[in-house]
């Protein structure tokens, strides 16, 4: 191989492996796995509550920092989730598994999940 070819090959393999992080689809089952929110108690309440349905590919529930499955549910608004969460909504169970999760809770829980920690 030339070194021209070479340096077209590595171009395309940076180019390739740059463009692999780009899409906004779902995590993978191990980034699902690893995910979680940076404060310890928040982090015990998705484990205990939201990790079951929201890390789980196939259980119809909006995967953790899948901002395409985000997107259109964080457009009606946090007040709207976070109901949805407490009332529960379609298959979303009301209050979503958790006996101890504030409305506070839910909507740092929404905002992890969605990926919308600083907004």
């Amino acid at each position: 191989m030339t070194l021209d070819a070479l340096t077209r090959a590595m171009v395309c393999i940076v180019a390739v492996a740059a463009l692999s992080g780009c899409g906004s689809g779902p995590p993978s089952a191990a980034e699902l796995a690893a995910l979680k929110p940076a404060d310890g108690r928040l982090a015990g309440l998705y484990e205990h509550s939201c990790k079951a349905c929201h890390a789980t590919p196939g259980s119809g529930a909006p995967l953790v920092h899948d901002h395409d499955a985000w997107a259109p549910r964080w457009a009606k608004g946090l007040p709207t989730l976070r109901d949805h969460a407490i009332l529960g909504f379609q298959a979303m169970p009301a209050g979503g598994q958790c006996a101890v999760c504030t409305p506070t809770d839910y909507e740092r829980l929404i905002r992890f999940m969605a990926d919308q920690e600083d907004k």
